[in-house]
Parts: structure tokens; C-alpha cells; sequence
């Protein structure tokens, strides 16, 4: 914290003549996910401090892809960011063929912005209590059951994969092009389960119109203390954590860069974002830009090799 209020004026003199226009934030999900809850909650942080208002663009489709793929393509332009994530950065790159940009190469990244599990809820009118019966369930009528998740190659699809892959049972996949249009059909009793993404479904657990089952961390989370983890559930093999990052075009100057690092991580510092991100179940990210990039690298290996192992496709 203390080397950020240090630096940050050298660096901002540096940038003087930065932003002279309106800076677009390319959210690559729907409205009200946590893709965009996040962005949102830093776009008002950053448009009291750079004197240029940031617009947040909702540009979904292809989990996530399509939004990087506009960032990919904007080289060099220092007016253009996005929350790139699990999905657009270490899934999607490796579960679809022809992707048209390279997840490293194509991005300046910058800072890990926050983590939080996938939750496997129902409907809190379904007899399910338990993953252990959900899977009872499924096994009894192949095929039968199905989960929703908010889009093909998104964390929530995979770990959903995962749970099939440990435990043999066809469970059949969902996907929605977004969280809303999933929850919806949940609580409507158009689908058995939902793989949900923590700071979107929770809401649902407080007002009790979801019950959460288990959670993908290796750790329970803090506002679902009760709800135990996969592992504890029985089935150690499905750990995943949910990570979305602030990251811009490659060809950015270094220094823009590092502004951004510094501006970023002092953000997630501050009482305002920590607390919202607190209520609703993030944890604001630790990692600048190298530890970032290697985790993206690290998360492209993992993928791979998990959906080369468990033959795992795009619906």
C-alpha cells in the first residue's frame, strides 16, 4: 500500500497526457454476473481518479471469447481494458478449436482482480439435500438429469465435468448464455441442478430460494459457512477456483501498464471494494502482473490436460 502512494504520482506524471477519451471496459458476460458485478464496482472506483468517464460494454458470447477477441484485436490501444477470466483465458483456449486470439501473447496482463467457487445449488422446494443424493439420482435414471450452467466453457460447465468425470454419471449439461436466464429456469423447475458462480447465486442462498449443496474450493467460503466443500461431500477430485484479472491489449507502453498495476491493486486495498466484494463472497486478487500471467499459463496447462484426460467437449 505504502509503495503504491509512493509511486503512483511519479507514474501518473509520467502519463499526463492519459486518458484523453472516454475508456472502454469490455465486460465478456451478461449483465449482473460476477464478471460484471466486479467491473462495475472497479469502473466507479477508477471514474473519480482518471478524469475520463469508463464506459462498461456488456459483450458476451462464446464463454467469454468474443469480448477477449475485440480486446485482442485492439493492439496497442491504451483506451481499452477488460476483466478477461477463467473462461475467456484458461478454458475456453483449450476446450474450442479455432479460437482467434492467443490468451498470452494477444494481452497485456495486469492484476488478478478476485476469486471465489462455483456453488452447485437446487430449487430449496427439491428433495435434494446432499451431492451424494443429487448423483444417487442421476445414476438411478441415466441421462435424466441435467445442470444448467451460464455458458459452455465457463468454470461452472467444468466443474460440473469434473463431477462427472469422478463419478461415471451422465449428467446432462445446460448451457444458458448467461446466469440470470439459468437461475431463472432453477426456480422455475425447468432444470435439477445449477453450477453458479458464488457472488452471483448468493442472493438466492440468503432469501432461501436456493439451497447451496456444496462449493468447488478446497476451502468452505466464509458467507456459506455451512455448505461443505466437494471434497468434504465426498468427491476430493472436484477442486476448482473461479479467477477473473484486469488486462488490456498487448502493445500497451510499460508504463501504462504499470499504472494500471499499481492503480488496481490499490483499489482492491481500499475498505470500499474489499467490503463489497466481502458481501458477496470474492476475494479480492493478490497477484500483479507477472504472478498474474503465470497463473494464466498455469491454468492453460491444467485445462488441458484435465479436458484431454476426461475427453471433455463443447456442448
Amino acid at each position: 500500500m505504502i509503495a503504491a502512494a509512493v509511486s503512483a504520482p511519479a507514474i501518473a506524471r509520467a502519463q499526463t497526457a492519459w486518458p484523453t477519451k472516454p475508456i472502454r471496459w469490455i465486460v465478456n458476460f451478461p449483465p449482473a454476473g460476477a464478471a460484471d458485478i466486479m467491473s462495475r464496482a472497479l469502473a466507479e472506483w477508477f471514474g473519480t481518479k482518471l478524469g475520463q468517464p469508463i464506459v462498461v460494454e456488456n459483450k458476451p458470447g462464446a464463454g467469454g471469447m468474443l469480448g477477449a477477441d475485440i480486446v485482442a484485436k485492439a493492439h496497442s490501444d491504451t483506451h481499452i481494458v477488460m476483466i478477461s477470466s477463467a473462461a475467456s483465458h484458461g478454458i475456453g483456449p483449450v476446450l474450442y478449436k479455432d479460437v482467434p486470439y492467443d490468451p498470452l501473447a494477444d494481452f497485456t496482463h495486469i492484476h488478478l482482480v478476485g476469486t471465489f467457487p462455483s456453488v452447485l445449488a437446487v430449487n430449496a422446494a427439491s428433495p435434494v439435500m446432499s451431492v451424494k443424493e443429487l448423483v444417487d439420482m442421476a445414476r438411478a435414471k441415466p441421462g435424466e438429469i441435467n445442470y444448467g450452467s451460464g455458458g459452455n466453457g465457463t468454470m461452472n460447465h467444468l466443474v460440473g465435468q469434473l463431477l462427472m468425470r469422478e463419478t461415471g454419471v451422465p449428467f446432462t449439461h445446460i448451457p444458458y448464455r448467461g446466469s440470470a436466464p439459468a437461475m431463472n429456469d432453477l426456480l422455475s423447475g425447468q432444470i435439477t441442478a445449477l453450477m453458479e458462480s458464488l457472488p452471483t447465486a448468493i442472493g438466492y442462498f440468503t432469501s432461501k430460494r436456493m439451497r447451496p449443496l456444496a462449493v468447488s474450493e478446497a476451502e468452505r467460503a466464509p458467507t456459506l459457512p455451512d455448505t461443505p466443500t466437494f471434497r468434504e461431500a465426498g468427491f476430493p477430485e472436484v477442486v476448482a477456483t473461479n479467477w477473473f484479472g484486469f488486462s488490456a491489449p498487448a502493445g500497451i507502453p510499460p508504463e501504462l501498464a504499470k499504472r494500471w498495476e499499481v492503480e488496481i491493486a490499490a483499489a482492491l486495498q481500499s475498505d470500499q471494494i474489499k467490503g463489497h466484494f466481502d458481501r458477496i463472497g470474492i476475494r479480492p486478487g493478490t497477484l500483479g502482473s507477472e504472478a498474474y500471467t503465470a497463473l494464466i499459463r498455469s491454468e492453460l496447462a491444467r485445462w488441458r490436460e484435465v479436458i484431454r484426460v476426461g475427453n471433455i467437449r463443447a456442448d
